[in-house]
C-alpha cells in the first residue's frame, strides 16, 4: 500500500483528489494539508511514499518546497500553470498533473506512481538506475557509472564508456537510489562506485583518470571500506 498526502492552497483541489484516492485500491491518502508548514511537521513525524504537491502555492514554489525535504518520497505535481511541467520534471518528479485533470488522467499518474513504488521496494535485486535527464528517461546501469559529481543543483554521472548524463537532482537524491553495498559518498560532492577505485593515495580516491578528494567528514567511514 502506497501511502500519500496532498498539498493545495486550494481546498477544492483536496477534495478531488481525495475523491479520486478513494477509488484507488493501492493508495492511502493519509492527509490533506493546505498550508505547507502543517505539511512539514506531519512529514517530519509520519514519512509517506508519495505527496500530491501543488506548484503554485503562496508561500514557497512546490518545487522549493520537495527539495527542502529529508528524505525525496514519490512526487506528483498538480497546478493549473502548464508553464511549470518543465521544472516539475526536473526534480525527478513522478508525473505532472494540469488542472482541471480527468479521473483517468489521474489513474495514469498514480500508477507511474505504483511502478516506481514498486521499483523502490526491490532496489536490492536492481541492476540499474533510472534518471530523467534532457526530456528522455535514461536507464543506467550500476556496473557502467565510475563516479558521480554533484554541481549546485544537478549532478553529473560520469559512466564507464567516457560519457556523462546530467541531470537536476541532489546528491542526496541520487545517493537515495543506488545500492549501499555498491556506491559510497567520499565527498560533499562526489559519490564513488567502491568496486571501480584502482588506488587510494593520502587523500584521494583513483578511478580510471579520476582523482576524487575524500572529504574529512567522509574519512572515517572510507578507510573502514579499504
Amino acid at each position: 500500500m502506497i501511502t500519500a498526502i496532498a498539498i493545495d492552497d486550494e481546498p477544492l483541489a483536496l477534495k478531488i483528489i481525495s475523491h479520486y484516492c478513494d477509488q484507488i485500491d493501492f493508495i492511502t491518502l493519509e492527509k490533506t494539508f493546505t498550508q505547507q508548514s502543517e505539511a512539514l511537521k506531519h512529514l517530519k513525524k509520519y514519512p509517506v511514499d508519495l505527496i500530491f504537491l501543488d506548484i503554485q502555492m503562496p508561500n514557497k514554489n512546490g518545487v522549493d518546497f520537495y527539495k527542502m525535504l529529508d528524505n525525496y518520497p514519490m512526487v506528483i505535481f498538480t497546478t493549473a500553470h502548464s508553464q511549470y511541467a518543465v521544472e516539475g520534471f526536473n526534480v525527478n518528479a513522478t508525473d505532472y498533473l494540469l488542472k482541471p485533470f480527468s479521473a483517468e488522467r489521474f489513474i495514469t499518474a498514480v500508477q507511474k506512481a505504483r511502478k516506481e513504488f514498486e521499483f523502490r521496494k526491490n532496489q536490492s535485486i536492481q541492476t540499474h538506475l533510472m534518471i530523467r535527464a534532457d526530456y528522455k528517461l535514461h536507464r543506467i546501469e550500476f556496473d557502467d557509472i565510475l563516479l558521480i559529481e554533484g554541481l549546485d543543483d544537478y549532478v553529473q554521472v560520469h559512466l564507464a564508456n567516457k560519457t556523462k548524463i546530467v541531470a537536476r537532482l541532489s546528491m542526496k537524491g541520487i545517493l537515495e537510489k543506488l545500492p549501499e553495498k555498491n556506491f559510497i559518498r567520499v565527498h560533499r560532492s562526489f559519490i564513488i562506485s567502491i568496486k571501480k577505485v584502482k588506488a587510494i593515495v593520502n587523500k584521494n580516491i583513483q578511478i580510471e583518470d579520476f582523482v576524487i578528494p575524500i572529504g574529512d567528514t567522509y574519512k572515517e567511514e572510507i578507510l573502514k571500506l579499504f
